[in-house]
């Protein structure tokens, strides 16, 4: 930051920039971090451009957030900004140069949504929202933060601001790092508070990572299943472990620090300036400070209810005195008539103790018009102890654990070992 004070990551081309509504496309999260810090109230608008979008999507994302200039360390031709009058090559490195660093505008700063196929929701946020859920006060002790996320997502970005409010030094991932290997590095580095997905978190407990041992470690993004606190639990049991409701549309909604998966009912229908939450149609709602402001483009859906509360399209449901998410409304499986929550059957499986994460889909049947079928990853035959039953059995085994609670309709017709599941880049499993 104080080196940005009198230096630029941009060339010291600011003034090309004010006003603008810049698209930051660059291949170097660093890069993309100088730049975002720099153009705050400088540039009208700052359209975040994740580095897995698709060339041909650049023309959709310019023409719906109106973009006039172009940030990146790409060539023009990649990032299809041709018709883009204003191209500034980023750098991950700060020169010295003089520039006039006046506030000018109240900066719009634009995410992409995950998990959607074809164009990206564009989602209408401001650093006010964005920072809304961050404590002012800063940590008693030295922290070093890092993520699994991209902080050009909603998650990542989280984590980026947290560093630049609360103090403190960030470490990011690398483009291919393998888990491992950034595992390696956030323990060289002294990581102490890191940040991913439930996905990320049961790959990286398949890589033992001698020394790294974090004070804080956060989950969000997927559906949290008390397997994985557990898991986490007993390899950091030196570490506070949270898991937060967030969504790049809700904002963050609400933070779980005792240990058990779902969240205490008494957070639902409390009157909050920060946050309100209810349930309708079995769905979680949020309406709150830290929601998005819209999607951009004219054809585009609208954010909110007339009461101003965002559905997350969550499913939720109430056990005792404590809610349960189950899975996607719009990722049921249609067995027969019958729905199924593929996360309700993961859940069920990731419980069993030689497995290390499973990924539930649908198969077509000519009777049912379709079938659940599992893909499991299993501890290393090394680590199974002397004496324990080969594949054919355990197989055998994970079923009876999911007849003993699910319904005979949701029980897997099939389970088939494998080696890894596919994560995107969001973090999340792959699903299609």
């Amino acid at each position: 930051m104080d080196d940005l004070v009198g230096g630029s990551s941009l060339g010291g081309r600011l003034e090309e920039l004010r006003g603008c509504s810049v698209l930051i496309a660059t291949k170097d999260q660093l890069s993309a971090a100088l730049a975002l810090i720099e153009l705050d109230g400088i540039a009208r608008r700052l359209v975040l451009c994740p580095p897995d979008l698709p060339r041909e999507h650049f023309p959709f994302v310019i023409s719906t957030a109106g973009v006039d200039a172009v940030v990146s360390d790409r060539d023009t031709s990649e990032v299809a900004a041709a018709d883009v009058q204003c191209f500034v090559r980023a750098e991950a490195k700060i020169a010295r140069v003089d520039c006039d660093r006046r506030a000018s505008h109240q900066t719009e700063w634009i995410l992409f949504t995950s998990g959607t196929t074809g164009p990206p929701k564009l989602v209408s946020h401001t650093l006010s929202s964005l920072t809304g859920p961050i404590e002012s006060q800063k940590p008693a002790e030295a922290v070093v933060w890092s993520t699994f996320y991209d902080i050009r997502r909603y998650g990542g970005l989280q984590i980026f601001l947290r560093a630049l409010t609360q103090g403190g030094s960030l470490m990011l991932s690398k483009a291919r790092e393998s888990i491992g290997d950034f595992l390696a590095r956030a323990a060289a580095e002294g990581v102490t508070h890191i940040s991913g997905t439930p996905s990320h978190w049961r790959r990286s407990l398949m890589s033992s990572v001698d020394k790294f041992a974090p004070r804080y470690i956060r989950l969000s993004g997927e559906i949290v299943d008390q397997a994985i606190l557990d898991k986490l639990r007993i390899a950091y049991p030196q570490a506070t472990i949270v898991h937060a409701f967030a969504s790049t549309e809700a904002g963050v909604a609400f933070e779980v620090r005792d240990g058990l998966t779902g969240f205490p009912a008494k957070l639902v229908g409390q009157p909050s300036v920060d946050v309100e939450i209810k349930i309708e149609n079995g769905t979680l709602r949020i309406r709150s400070s830290r929601t998005a402001a819209r999607y951009l483009g004219s054809s585009s859906a609208m954010l909110t209810d007339h009461d101003g509360f965002i559905d997350t399209r969550d499913l939720v449901q109430l056990h005792g005195d404590r809610y349960y998410f189950v899975g996607r409304l719009d990722g049921v499986i249609n067995v027969g008539g019958l729905k199924v929550h593929p996360e309700e059957i993961e859940t069920v499986i990731n419980r069993h103790p030689r497995v290390l994460m499973s990924l539930v889909k649908a198969r077509k049947n000519p009777i049912t018009g379709a079938v659940v079928t599992a893909q499991v990853v299993v501890k290393p035959i090394a680590e199974w102890s002397v004496g324990e039953a080969g594949e054919d059995a355990l197989k055998i085994d994970i079923l009876d654990s999911c007849r003993a609670v699910l319904a005979p309709y949701k029980v897997p017709a099939t389970i088939r070992f494998v080696p890894c599941l596919e994560v995107s880049d969001s973090g999340k499993l792959a699903r299609l």
